[in-house]
């Protein structure tokens, strides 16, 4: 419920967009996760929803699961994820379908890159993938549980054209810090685009 308002306040989580989740068993894996159509800053605890590995509610008296929900699952089974979350900021939107062509986002040289886990110097870079926005979220978590499982996984993140930025982390700390991180230099991409030209 925190992150929800915080990212509310902060412009990534309007209305009823967004979802989070967090893992709350591994064997067999359940997650417990934001149900679908609530306001995120104004979360109440009869909102979220336990669901399986399936992406199906454990109980019919939980709300509706997000219809993302099976992304969900397939981070917490082929990256490891402990929560993953999940915003529609103004920036991230923007960027990834200005970059949708190129199939990526590359972010480097930065300091803030740091906060990124695995990454410890500027002279780093990270490449965050776009997919094309799909209704067909099970073709999807598909493509993307192909993608953790190859020789060079996704990492980070990920953004879905015209809709917005997936990230997780090992727990909900990380997570967040990953979204804050990504989302301040989606901000700094954008800008210095718009004063120095691009796109």
């Amino acid at each position: 419920m925190e992150c929800g308002r915080d990212f509310h306040r902060r412009g990534w989580s309007l209305g009823t967009s967004s979802n989070y989740s967090v893992v709350v068993n591994r064997e067999p894996l359940t997650l417990l996760m934001t149900g679908s159509g609530f306001d995120k800053g104004r979360l109440q605890p009869d909102q979220f929803v336990l669901v399986d590995e399936q992406a199906q509610s454990l109980d019919p008296e939980f709300p509706k699961p997000s219809a993302e929900a099976l992304l969900h699952t397939a981070l917490a089974k082929h990256a490891g994820a402990g929560a993953v979350l999940h915003t529609h900021s103004v920036y991230g939107t923007v960027l990834s379908e200005g970059f949708l062509k190129e199939g990526h986002l590359r972010l480097a040289s930065y300091e803030m890159l740091k906060g990124l886990a695995g990454i410890h110097t500027h002279e780093s870079e990270a490449l965050i993938e776009i997919f094309p926005n799909t209704q067909d979220i099970a073709a999807l978590a598909e493509v993307i549980e192909k993608r953790l499982q190859g020789t060079d996984p996704l990492k980070h993140g990920f953004l879905m054209a015209g809709h917005g930025l997936y990230t997780w982390g090992k727990d909900i700390a990380e997570a967040r810090r990953q979204v804050e991180v990504l989302e301040f230099l989606f901000e700094v991409v954008t800008q210095k685009r718009l004063i120095f030209g691009g796109f």
